[in-house]
């Protein structure tokens, strides 16, 4: 059987107007799926306004004790349980979730050294309860995942969503067919980023080396590649790299 994750960032969650018709669009995606969303602004707005200063090294937060509990009351509450409703809104009836419930994502505290993230999880892969998820899934039950995870001894910990997204979609390979779907706000991967006529359609690991000599594939979306390439090895079976307004049409990146 064919499985779909998803994954939305700040792009959508950040406009009500995009997160409104990406809700619509998702519950027409056949099930089972699976949402897996990002926390966008909102963390480092609720930071700001308290006098929490907001640290970020190569693009990536530093989660210390004080913005730990902000992410948790945001991501797990706030932006969590607002996607949720919306999408009882359109009869997709789902959960939210955090990785630390029924132990679905376990993860290890990053090492300190050389940067010290704070309370940043790396996921366990292997130790991903799937079936446990698979019981959300044949109840026809949709589970949305924020990025929180925990370390098995107490602690809530921040990771990131395109992380989780794609350890979510490893371990569920391992029971279904599994397409993952990462929406930004371009068409996909773009040959030049000011043309909308240059998506590239697929990208395989030759075309991927020359991308990245040439420049083309630069920055923030290495990660994303890199992700994709390390989940199809693990067994997912596509991942697309597509706009959140296309999520019910086949244009975007194929990642071969």
């Amino acid at each position: 059987m064919a499985l779909t994750v998803v994954k939305i960032g700040g792009n959508v969650i950040d406009h009500p107007s995009m997160l409104s018709q990406f809700v619509k669009d998702f519950s027409q995606l056949p099930s089972p799926k699976i949402l897996v969303h990002g926390g966008g602004k909102i963390a480092t707005e609720l930071c700001k306004k308290l006098g929490i200063e907001t640290q970020m090294i190569e693009g990536r937060r530093v989660t210390d004790r004080e913005t730990l509990d902000v992410v948790t009351m945001v991501y797990g509450g706030l932006i969590n349980k607002n996607v949720v409703a919306q999408l009882q809104s359109v009869q997709c009836n789902a959960i939210g979730l955090t990785g630390a419930d029924a132990g679905i994502l376990p993860a290890m505290r990053r090492a300190p050294r050389p940067i010290d993230y704070g309370y940043v999880g790396d996921i366990k892969i292997d130790e991903v309860r799937s079936e446990t998820v698979k019981l959300f899934l044949e109840a026809g039950i949709v589970p949305v995942f924020c990025a929180l995870t925990h370390d098995e001894q107490g602690s809530v910990l921040n990771s990131n969503a395109d992380s989780v997204a794609s350890a979510v979609a490893v371990a569920m390979s391992k029971l279904y067919e599994v397409e993952l779907v990462y929406c930004l706000e371009l068409p996909g991967v773009m040959q030049d980023i000011d043309n909308p006529e240059s998506m590239i359609e697929e990208i395989d690991q030759a075309s991927y080396v020359r991308l990245k000599d040439e420049g083309i594939v630069n920055k923030g979306m290495i990660p994303k590649i890199d992700n994709a390439f390390s989940a199809i090895r693990q067994g997912v079976s596509r991942v697309i790299i597509k706009h959140a307004k296309n999520l019910t049409n086949n244009t975007g990146t194929t990642i071969k």
